[in-house]
């Protein structure tokens, strides 16, 4: 067997593995009480954080396109049409101002 195929192989079975244990693992999760309602809050939670880091991180452009995604969402109230303003506004940004 060459080089290739033990790394497909070995990719294959950890693949299997890391899908496996999320299944089991996500058996054990509870379905009510603090610790579901945790669950259900993070990957939210995930976002807002990523946003803060970029807009600390970032100058007029990335608080320009925060504005313009957060009117839309108040507007909308819609995710994808505020991912969609968002995207569209720091790449306008960054092009041409």
């Amino acid at each position: 067997m060459t080089e290739a195929w033990t790394v497909i192989l070995g990719l294959t079975a950890g693949t299997f593995l890391i899908r496996l244990s999320g299944v089991l693992i996500g058996q054990r999760i509870p379905q009510h009480g603090a610790w579901a309602r945790g669950l259900r809050a993070l990957p939210g939670c995930l976002i807002v954080s990523l946003v803060a880091v970029s807009l600390m991180a970032g100058g007029g452009q990335e608080w320009g396109a925060a504005t313009a995604a957060l009117a839309v969402a108040g507007l909308t109230r819609s995710l994808p049409l505020t991912m969609a303003a968002g995207i569209a506004a720091i790449w306008l940004l960054r092009h041409f101002a």
